[in-house]
């Protein structure tokens, strides 16, 4: 069918059907470190997939992590590499968060865990796709779909999955949340992953207290030592800090996990470079390990990937709505993608806030307007 001017906005989307669908996503809670949880929500996905007319591939997860799924929609050359739309499936909240954070609908907001980032986006992102089908119109390009396990500890079992599998691909589209102003993502900052681990000298807390060396105390102490390196160029931040068996016990071990940022990938690497330096091990066992973890890479924009936001723009313009384009922080899949110079387009999910908070929501009218965008832009690339 060929494209009419305003095919777009004559595109039938059923609010009430998508709230309703998206509900049984949010509450099918699936943390990432919970494989079980994970694969009941990719037994979910896979199910719509099908109704939605989808083939599907399951592919076995990482060790201790949640599976993977592939999925083509119909299409003459489906055998090939065209327009991939990639996400995850895993959240940040632990099972049970739901007691806390149950699924509402109120104020023209949607609330629960992982609605926002971002189950929302790609549950928008496959009714595009189904909209265009039903509405006849056929896209020049195939259409597939890769949703992941482990994103929200930077991807370390699925970024070999991801780069295989995106090479293939003309255009990789990312429905992660949206920025503010209605904006999307041609960019992402380059990211570290530390994994911090403090050694103390382990004495009884009541009656030989000075004998001993308190890992935690190590730990609290390098806190402010690893934050204070922050500048205009580099961020560091802990966020995890685990330490300590029996309060009547000095602690031996305390563990935590650092993040640091940085717009550029020199200044990242510099900052890798100062956090390795902290290793110190004193006579005895005491002190403290740096180690390196996952890194995302800087992705900064090319000409193929302003030219994809150019198409995002002409279906914004006709939609009537603003959609301007930056880069950003915090890290996604399109990291790796934009950082393989292919043509990626980040952030074409929901409008929301509180994302990895307990008031984590969607803005109600951007379910069917993100939609419209994804949709409009599929059928225009060739």
């Amino acid at each position: 069918m060929s494209l009419a001017r305003g095919f777009v906005k004559a595109l039938e989307f059923d609010i009430d059907d998508m709230i309703a669908g998206l509900k049984r996503w949010v509450e099918c809670e699936s943390p990432t470190f919970d494989a079980h949880a994970v694969n009941r929500m990719m037994t979910l996905a896979s199910e719509d997939l099908v109704d939605l007319g989808a083939s599907v591939e399951r592919i076995p997860g990482p060790t201790g992590l949640g599976d993977c799924l592939k999925a083509s929609f119909p299409h003459p050359a489906s055998e090939q590499g065209g327009i991939l739309i990639m996400a995850h499936l895993d959240t940040v909240h632990p099972v049970g968060t739901l007691e806390t954070l149950p699924f509402r609908h109120e104020g023209g907001r949607c609330y629960g865990p992982g609605i926002c980032d971002m189950k929302g986006g790609t549950f928008a992102a496959l009714h595009a796709v189904a909209a265009l089908r039903q509405a006849g119109i056929d896209t020049a390009l195939p259409i597939h779909v890769l949703l992941t396990c482990d994103e929200e500890v930077g991807s370390p079992g699925t970024r070999e999955l991801i780069e295989r599998e995106a090479a293939r691909h003309r255009y990789i589209l990312v429905p992660e949340p949206a920025r503010a102003g209605n904006g999307v993502v041609t960019g992402r900052y380059a990211i570290a992953r530390f994994d911090l681990l403090a050694h103390g000298r382990p004495s009884h807390a009541g009656a030989a207290l000075a004998e001993g060396h308190s890992a935690i105390r190590e730990m609290v102490a390098r806190i402010p030592e690893i934050e204070a390196m922050t500048d205009d160029d580099c961020t560091f931040s802990v966020g995890v800090v685990q330490g300590g068996q029996w309060v009547n016990c000095v602690s031996t071990t305390c563990r935590g996990e650092a993040l640091s940022m940085a717009k550029r990938q020199t200044d990242l690497d510099r900052g890798i470079a100062r956090m390795l330096q902290l290793n110190q091990r004193e006579e005895g066992g005491v002190g403290f390990e740096v180690r390196l973890g996952v890194v995302r890479p800087v992705w900064e924009p090319n000409e193929a990937t302003l030219a994809l936001y150019g198409h995002a723009k002409a279906v914004a313009d006709e939609l009537g709505m603003s959609l301007p384009h930056s880069s950003s922080g915090g890290g996604s899949d399109g990291n790796f993608t934009g950082a393989m110079g292919l043509p990626t387009l980040d952030g074409l999910g929901l409008r929301g806030a509180g994302i990895h908070t307990l008031n984590e929501h969607i803005e109600v009218d951007s379910l069917i307007e993100r939609s419209r965008l994804m949709a409009g832009l599929m059928a225009r690339l060739v």
